[in-house]
């Protein structure tokens, strides 16, 4: 089923948790959700790797090093990387991690693919991996109370995702670009009980989900998500406080000055407004408190 009539049947349903969730099984396609049920039930394989990351970039060459060698040290094995039409390094600066395995590189141009990309990345990887994450290059997984992403999983194992806070980092007042990774050039976030800090990132079993509802949220086949708290989640995520004490995504939004000008060029890889502009800027650019 097309997007639009997905969007349409799906807005007949008055509870906002299942509309998101039959908007994603729509989108997907009944039949194809039928197919994939009877597989599910004779299929018997392992996955080879137990944490993925998916992600999709365009001329984010200068930041992969730093994400992926942070998500390494955090347990990641796999990055499934979907190049949004990029004009930069990026593929040259991932060439090492392609060459030992640890990136799956993929050439996606388009305008508006980033739903695209997940639903892809769960449909070719869904056997491969028991968990994949999906989040962006501005965001980076924090465990809080583990020492990896994967010790806080463990946990998680009867549940097809888990949903996980931001914690929003402002440009602390940065112009231009400096030398040195996000997570040492910028120090100050938000409150984190802010608003903008409700927004989740999913983590999925993927052969427990459909695909992705939006960049935040997925469609189960069966049972609920969970926060990260371990518990059945009942409410949207813009209903529910932000929970950050177990684990939390640093969402580096718009770095210095220069460097979401840069982002605004590249423009969007979802959403409905093609640009992002300075009011953009001003929402996110958040320096309440400096990090210890």
């Amino acid at each position: 089923m097309n997007k639009t009539a997905a969007e349409i049947i799906a807005g007949l349903i008055p509870f906002k948790m299942e509309r998101n969730r039959w908007r994603g099984i729509l989108r997907y396609g009944v039949r194809n959700a039928l197919k994939l049920k009877y597989r599910l039930k004779r299929e018997r394989s392992s996955p080879t790797s137990y944490l993925a990351i998916c992600a999709i970039a365009k001329d984010e060459g200068p930041y992969f090093s730093e994400w992926i060698e942070w998500h390494l040290k955090m347990g990641v094995e796999k990055f499934y990387i979907y190049d949004n039409g990029s004009t930069d390094l990026t593929k040259k600066i991932l060439e090492p991690y392609i060459e030992s395995g640890i990136v799956e590189y993929r050439y996606f141009p388009g305008y508006r693919m980033q739903i695209a990309a997940y639903d892809d990345c769960i449909d070719r990887h869904r056997f491969d991996t028991r968990w994949i994450a999906f989040i962006d290059l501005d965001e980076f997984i924090v465990p809080v109370a583990d020492d990896t992403v994967t010790a806080f999983l463990k946990r998680f194992e009867n549940f097809p995702a888990v949903e996980i806070n931001w914690l929003i980092y402002g440009s602390g007042g940065a112009k231009k670009r400096t030398a040195g990774g996000m997570m040492t050039r910028f120090k100050r976030h938000s409150q984190p009980d802010h608003l903008l800090n409700r927004h989740v990132k999913s983590i999925v079993d993927p052969r427990r989900v459909f695909t992705m509802t939006g960049c935040h949220e997925a469609a189960r086949i069966s049972g609920s998500a969970a926060d990260s708290h371990g518990h059945p989640i009942t409410k949207n995520f813009r209903d529910r406080e932000p929970q950050q004490d177990i684990i939390r995504i640093n969402h580096y939004a718009v770095r210095s000055l220069e460097e979401f000008q840069e982002k605004c060029g590249r423009g969007r890889a979802s959403g409905k407004k093609r640009t992002i502009d300075m009011e953009y800027f001003n929402r996110y650019d958040l320096n309440d408190i400096e990090e210890c």
